[in-house]
Parts: C-alpha cells; structure tokens; sequence
C-alpha cells in the first residue's frame, strides 16, 4: 500500500512538471529610471529567454503542424528557446494579481498603459512569430526545422509583393506587412527558369508574365542587375513599381514549425501562473515567498497578434498540458480574422486584405465566436468551440475600428454568413465597434492615397474597456452590453452609396468597394476549418462561394451612426473614415490598406457653400469656441455614465478642446 501511494504521488508529480525547461534572466533595470505609478511605487523590466519543451504526443500539441517531424531532444520533446520581457512592480506585493500579456506585432513591444501600471498590472511580452528577425529590439522566438527521415522538405510558396517606392531588391518574404524584418524561406535554385514572376495593377486583373532575364534570385544593393546571387532576396532590372502587385511561386525548402508559437504562449503562462520552479531549478520570477501572486490572466493581441489570439482560442491552446485554464480574459484588437501561423511554411505576416495579399490563407471560416453552421463552407464550428468542450473558456472582449470592416470582413463574426440576420453572442463575448476609427489612428498624408489619414484616437475608450474585463474577471462586474452596427437596427448596410447614405462629399471618390473575399480551396493538405496543413498555390476560387459583407451606415456627415461614438465623432471636427481609394500610379480605384480618412468641415457656412460641400461647417454647428468645448463636456460626461470613459480621461479630452484653435478668435 505505502509503494502504491509513493508511486503515484511520483507520478503525479511528473505530470504537474512546467514545460519550461529553463528561464534564463539576462537583465534586470529599473522601468523609465524609477518613476513612480501611484501608490503602486517603481516598477522593475526583467529580460530574459525561455527553453521551453512541447511533447509531441500529447492530445493538445498533435494539432501542431509538422510536429512529428521535428527533431527531439533525449526526452523524446521538441524544444524551442523565446525571448521575453517582464514588467513587475519592484515591491512585489504591490502587484493586483494580474498578469497581462501583450503579444508583440512582428515581433515589437507596445508600450504598455500607465492606468494600468498604477492600478498594480503585471505586464508580459513574450515572442511567438518564429519568422521575426532580430534587430531594433524585436522580441525573437527560436523554432525548428521539419525534416522528413533527415532530408530537407521542399514545398510550393506563393509571394506577393507591394511597395511604396520604387525598390530593386526585395527578401523573398517581404510581403506589404512583413518588409525586411521576416525570416524568408530558401529558394532550393538559383536558377529561375520554369518559374513565372507576374504583375498586375488590381487584384482580379489578368496577370502579366515578366520575361525571366529581367528578374533574378539576387541582391542589387551593391552589385548592378543582375546582382549577387541570393537565395534569400529577388530582384528586378526596372525595379518594383508602386502601381502593381507582383507575384511569385517558387520552390522553397526547411519549413520552420511556426505553430510552436501557440505553444509558447501557453506554457510561459501556465509556468507563471501554477508553477513555482522550472524543471532546472529556477524560481518562478513572480513568486512572493512561497506563493505566486497572480490570480487572474489577460491576453491582448492587437492587429495580426488579435488573429493570433482567435486562433489560438480556436485550436484549444487555451488549456495546458495539465488540463488548466490559461487565460482568464481575452482582449482581440482591431482583427476579426484568424492567422496562418500553423501551416507548412507558415507567413503569419499576410494581410488578407482587398489589395494587399487577398488570396492569402486565414480568412477562412469560421468567423463566429459562438459555434454556428455555416451554410457556404459547409463548416460547423466557432472560435470557442474547443473551450466550450472543455469549460476553459475566458471573457472575450473583440474592439474594432472602422478599417475591420471595409478591409477585414468584421460583419461577419456577428451575421450570417449572407448577411440577412444578426447573430447571438454569447454571454461571456463583447463586441465593441470603435465608430469613425481607422486600424490603427494617426495623422499623415497617405502616399497611396493622397488624403489626410484619420488621427481620431480610440485609446482612451480602449483603456476604460480594458478595465472592465479586469472586473468582469476578478468582481463578477459585467461590463457594458455589446456595441456595434447591426441588420435589425439598420445600421450594418450594404457598402454600395444609397445604402450607407454616404454624402456627396467634393473630391471625395466613393465606390462603395470592400474586401470580398470567396470561399478558396488550398488542397486536399490544408484543413480549412482550422487554418491547419499543407497548402496548395495558387488556391482554387470555388465558384459560386461567396459571403456577403456589411458596413456600417452613416450620417449625412459620413460618420458612423453605431458603435461606441466617441467625443471625437459625436463633436466632429469633420468625416472620419475607416477606408481610403488608392489614387493613380498605387493601383487607382483599390481600398488603401488599413487607412482612413479625415476630412474636415469647412469654417464658416460661407466657405461651404462655395466649395459645395453638403455638411454644416464648424460654425453653424458649435456657433463659437465656448460652444464647441460645452459640446465636448456634454459628450465626455455622457461617456463617462456609460462605462466608456475614464474620469481622468474625460477631463484630459476637456482641456484639450479647451486649448484647441476650433472657432477660436485668439
């Protein structure tokens, strides 16, 4: 009987082990040399790397692609080494119990919130993307190779390429999103013949063949065309234009296991959470005394790492290897989509968008949070259907910027997949649409378009809904109900013109054009269901396979009548878009990337008039400087009783309107 318990308390005991084989802590400094975040104190930045180890055989790592091909250590483990970065109070205390990941995007940190450093957050950044280069303080991940019975796998690999200048030499992985910061996978030849480089001016355009002696497997940056041979790089004699999307298919080899990063992201997780030593020996870096202070987790992923989010959601990663729940709450960030990180010769850096990569992998269904049929793909399935079998599933939080929807499809995740009915969330998932927000908010002249980008700024809201997924986590406290455009309110449309009620706005092109993107057949290798597999290029466009997409409508200003509208779109200084028109010479008449517009009102009425713009300008709307800060307070206040908007955040928005030149005579 005593062997009976001593053997199985050892075998418990293996199985409770971390996955982490080692963290290594290569430095440890003060956060921006000291500085105190409210009655939190200091706080402390701690580098370091990760050995961690997958087990191949485990139920929850087979979905891995090429998992069985990688090599093992002498535990039979496939392992991989990810750099990360810690950000804890100095006293450790102090801290709330709650750890926040922040994915980084291709590899970069974002900068994290001081509301939520005052309030007593840990942060975590930890990298994923084993294709992100080192350089400029990207966060690196160390994957394997696949090989088959130690021989190199080779593959078909389609590239597109985009650029914004004229350039002569690109990495073969320089996608529009990926640049030159992205590992790039080997051409097995230098030797280009049998392969075909194509252009075109649009997506759907017939592609035009460039003969092969005009481009070459190279590097011109030194040498002139055709260059030094590169296996890596391509280059072309008249160079890359602006106006075209260039495509190449080649052979390429040594597929990197990229759905480790899936792995990754739960095991450190996990390890900080339950685990209070590595399998070396070395403390967990949040333990206080004997304890580990964190009783609650967040993942946020913003852009590409929200689609990594979803998917990582979606193929059960949610739970670790000792069957516990990871994540707590999940904030997905302006991207409705999932990513094509678990593929042979996996790029999660594609865009997927109207122009830019359209025929890439991870637009495929399902779109929904919830489990529905979708009657296009024949699929049933949601994001949460494995943590729905397994009662593993977090609060969802999905925010969204205008950009989504014309450019990502975001009416989908809440529609049917004809865009006839609303769907039902169910209750642990929000949505919040971020009205008249582009992907990401800033103020220059887009070179691809020639318009004014929109600036206006959903970060503040952002930071207040964040703060209610910590109490809906930690009190029981329900944040406020779902807020986005729907079917039944007659707010999510049709994007032709009569249907949004867009304004005839002078030399403001309107076409009406989202990113439609059909049902797309990868080969019998590739899973649609779970963006999982070999794929076949080009894909196959399954005639007939189409969804539809909806926009939201707007009013007679152009600005978005649903969602969270926020101080900036309920006292306008103008129309502030989610979408732009590529002009002449960047591929005329296409959506311009993930860009927006801002275009502002006239001063006065006189103004207007001559100009023939249809909406009021600033001075028939707020009549004087003092009425449009009175606007703003009325706004910001209103905000505020809605859960919306921090006080603090309300007041800085105030002064800023208070300091501001609208209609005023100074």
């Amino acid at each position: 009987m005593k062997r009976l318990v001593y053997t199985s308390f050892f075998l418990l005991s293996i199985t409770l082990r971390a996955e982490i084989v080692k963290i290594l802590i290569t430095k440890t400094e003060p956060y921006e040399n000291g500085r105190l975040f409210g009655t939190i104190g200091s706080y402390e930045k701690v580098y370091g790397q990760i050995v961690g180890e997958v087990d191949p055989k485990h139920t929850l790592n087979r979905i891995i692609q090429d998992i069985d091909l990688a090599p093992k250590n002498a535990r039979e483990k496939v392992e991989y080494i990810s750099e990360f970065i810690l950000l804890r109070p100095k006293d450790n205390n102090r801290n709330n119990g709650i750890l926040f990941l922040s994915l980084p995007n291709r590899g970069n940190v974002f900068p994290p919130d001081t509301t939520l450093l005052k309030r007593g957050y840990v942060y975590l950044w930890c990298a994923w993307q084993g294709d992100v280069l080192a350089g400029n303080n990207r966060l690196t991940m160390k994957v394997p190779v696949a090989t088959e019975n130690g021989k190199e796998i080779t593959g078909m690999l389609r590239t597109e390429y985009q650029v914004l200048e004229p350039t002569q030499t690109l990495n073969l992985s320089s996608g529009a999103f990926s640049g030159n910061t992205h590992h790039s996978y080997e051409t097995i030849s230098l030797d280009n013949r049998g392969l075909v480089l194509t252009k075109r001016i649009h997506e759907a355009d017939t592609r035009v063949s460039i003969p092969n002696t005009e481009w070459a497997f190279s590097d011109c940056s030194v040498v002139p065309f055709p260059g030094t041979p590169s296996t890596t790089q391509i280059s072309l004699k008249e160079k890359f234009d602006p106006n075209y999307i260039y495509e190449l298919i080649y052979i390429a080899k040594n597929p990197l296991i990229m759905g480790l990063g899936f792995a990754a992201i739960r095991d450190i997780v996990s390890f900080l959470r339950y685990q209070t030593q590595d399998q070396s020996g070395n403390s967990n870096p949040l333990i206080t005394g004997t304890s580990i202070p964190i009783r609650a987790t967040i993942l946020q992923g913003v852009s590409q790492c929200s689609n990594f989010a979803r998917t990582f959601l979606h193929l059960g990663f949610n739970q670790d290897e000792n069957l516990k729940q990871v994540f707590d709450g999940v904030n997905a960030h302006i991207a409705p989509r999932r990513i094509s990180l678990n593929v042979r010769f996996g790029r999660p850096g594609g865009g997927g968008l109207q122009h830019e990569d359209h025929l890439f992998p991870s637009n495929e269904p399902p779109f929904t949070w919830d489990v529905h049929y979708d009657p296009v793909s024949g699929i049933t399935s949601g994001i949460l259907e494995k943590c729905i079998q397994t009662g593993t599933c977090p609060k969802v939080i999905q925010t969204l910027s205008s950009s989504e929807y014309w450019q990502l499809r975001a009416s989908l995740p809440t529609t049917d997949s004809y865009g006839k009915k609303d769907l039902v969330l169910p209750p642990n998932v929000r949505i919040y649409h971020f009205a008249g927000t582009q992907h990401t908010p800033y103020g220059i002249t887009d070179k691809s378009s020639g318009f004014m980008t929109n600036p206006n700024s959903y970060i503040p809201y952002l930071r207040a809904i964040l703060i209610s997924l910590e109490e809906w986590i930690v009190t029981g406290k329900t944040p406020p109900e779902s807020v986005y455009s729907t079917i039944a309110k007659g707010t999510l449309v049709s994007p032709d013109q009569k249907s949004t009620g867009w304004p005839k706005i002078p030399k403001v092109p309107y076409s009406g054009l989202v990113n439609k993107i059909p049902l797309l057949d990868f080969g019998p290798g590739f899973t649609t269901k779970y963006t999982t597999g070999i794929l076949r290029e080009p894909p196959k466009i399954i005639p007939g396979k189409n969804y539809t997409v909806l926009v939201p409508k707007v009013d007679p200003d152009g600005n978005e009548l649903d969602g969270i509208r926020n101080i900036t779109i309920r006292v306008p200084l103008g129309t502030y878009t989610g979408w732009s028109i590529r002009q002449k010479g960047f591929g005329e008449g296409d959506l311009a990337s993930l860009s927006g517009m801002f275009i502002p009102f006239a001063k006065t009425k006189q103004e207007r008039i001559t100009s023939g713009d249809p909406r009021l300008s600033l001075e028939e709307r707020y009549g004087s400087h003092e009425g449009y800060v009175s606007a703003v307070r009325k706004a910001a206040e209103e905000l505020v009783k809605a859960g919306f908007l921090l006080p603090e955040d309300a007041q800085n928005e105030i002064t800023k309107a208070e300091q501001s030149d609208t209609l005023n005579s100074r």
